[in-house]
């Protein structure tokens, strides 16, 4: 495993302990992914997780609950969401698939989005998945701020935006405008 110890995110996620399970988040940990362009432009990223991809605030618990399904991490604390979890474990695959598949949806802000995953009975499922490409410390980093799923009604009409074109921009500078609508 590559070294991540300047990398400023939870590199290493620990687990999750929940009425006598335990539940992995390894597939969340920090780890290189490189993209190659049709001209061969080579793309190296850093890859890191925020603990939305598996937790969300979920209102009118009660206190026993709440306490069960708590998972604090440095700076913040949410609830454990099963859904999300499951779903998670799709993300390294496409996360690393993002140079074979280079569309993704533009989110405003310098997010992207991309949806639309198979799950392991066959059912598509609207994927939300913001991230965020910049550099950190001379390194080109990929941050998923977040992953949950949506209706096809909540997805909205967005405009495609090739994630090369984020690669390279990210690399030299370069602001990706959000298109115009």
């Amino acid at each position: 495993m590559a070294k991540f110890n300047t990398v400023e995110e939870i590199i290493s996620w620990r687990p999750f302990p929940y009425k006598e399970e335990i539940y992995s988040l390894s597939h969340l940990d920090a780890h290189t992914a490189e993209y190659t362009d049709k001209e061969g432009k080579t793309y190296k990223y850093i890859v890191t997780y925020s603990f939305h991809c598996f937790a969300k605030d979920v209102p009118g618990l009660s206190e026993a609950e709440n306490d069960q399904l708590i998972y604090q991490t440095r700076k913040d604390k949410r609830h454990f969401s099963f859904e999300r979890y499951e779903l998670s474990k799709h993300l390294p695959k496409i996360i690393r698939s993002l140079g074979e598949e280079p569309i993704c949806f533009h989110g405003g802000h310098n997010r992207f989005i991309r949806y639309k995953i198979r799950d392991d009975e066959g059912n598509i499922i609207n994927y939300f998945i913001a991230f965020k490409s910049f550099k950190e410390k001379k390194r080109l980093r990929l941050h998923i701020e977040s992953a949950y799923p949506v209706t096809p009604e909540e997805k909205g009409k967005l405009k495609k935006i090739n994630f090369f074109t984020i690669a390279h921009n990210t690399l030299h500078g370069k602001i990706t405008r959000k298109p115009r609508p």
